[in-house]
């Protein structure tokens, strides 16, 4: 799958973390909204989606600008991310 990335995605207000693939096609904004969307609808975990998030990576401690296409970050298969409400 070139596609696609699989990512670890740590929740730390909820206390959980979850296996997800995302489209290395699309801006981080919208990948963020998919993400909220998805977590939301396969669990009981009710997450906000007006609110803004704040995504960065666990190992550098990047931010990633929501303008940026996940293919020209840094994020890759394995990468752990942290998804901080504002």
């Amino acid at each position: 799958m070139k596609n696609k990335v699989l990512i670890k995605l740590i929740i730390p207000g909820l206390a959980t973390t979850f296996d997800v693939f995302i489209p290395v096609n699309e801006l981080v904004w919208k990948v963020e909204k998919l993400i909220i969307k998805a977590i939301s609808d396969l669990s009981n975990i009710r997450l906000d989606l007006n609110r803004e998030y704040i995504l960065l990576n666990k190992d550098n401690s990047r931010v990633y600008n929501n303008n940026e296409i996940i293919l020209d970050t840094d994020i890759r298969n394995s990468s752990e991310l942290i998804l901080i409400a504002k």
